[in-house]
């Protein structure tokens, strides 16, 4: 499995487990920088530690804190709004660039799902 694959399987597993997610922030409001396909997709970790890691270690997110977001509210709230928007979910971007899965809205639901927590 591929670190971005194993990065995603740990996201899935932890937010069924521990029931929240984290995203980062900044006096603009979230990122959700362009991939290299021109879409737009939006990060989020499975832990406050690995959002930490990304703002202490990435040039890009020094300016940015960590936001805890309960599972059932990004189900039902945050993803439909990102899914109107067309925009993807970044899931455990992790290394020096924070890259890693960008997945569709539709495919998240669906892994975490066949976790057991939708």
């Amino acid at each position: 499995m591929s670190q971005s694959g194993s990065q995603a399987a740990a996201f899935f597993r932890d937010v069924v487990v521990h029931r929240k997610v984290w995203t980062v922030r900044d006096s603009a409001g979230y990122p959700a920088p362009l991939t290299s396909d021109g879409r737009r997709s939006m990060p989020f970790w499975s832990s406050l530690s690995r959002a930490k890691k990304i703002i202490g270690t990435v040039a890009a997110y020094s300016g940015f804190e960590p936001v805890e977001i309960p599972l059932d509210v990004w189900l039902g709230k945050w993803l439909p709004d990102l899914s109107e928007d067309e925009t993807l979910i970044g899931v455990n971007w992790s290394g020096a660039r924070a890259v890693g899965w960008d997945l569709e809205v539709q495919q998240v639901i669906a892994r975490i799902s066949a976790v057991g927590g939708a």
